[in-house]
């Protein structure tokens, strides 16, 4: 459990400075602290159905208003 653990924490980490610094400019006006993740996160199998199938699922849901 504690690598899995290091292991989402480094993605998360490393995924946000890459993002701060490639669009931290257009963040600025959301996000007034450098801080684009919280320390929790979620873990979910799809049991190997294909990436077509994943994408139509996500573009089908609902938008929030």
């Amino acid at each position: 459990m504690k690598q899995r653990h290091h292991c989402v924490y480094t993605l998360k980490t490393n995924t946000a400075r890459v993002v701060r610094r490639d669009f931290g400019e257009d963040l600025a006006r959301w996000y007034s602290e450098p801080v684009l993740r919280s320390r929790s996160h979620c873990a979910i199998s799809v049991g190997g159905a294909p990436l077509e199938v994943l994408k139509r699922y996500i573009e089908q849901q609902d938008r929030p208003h």
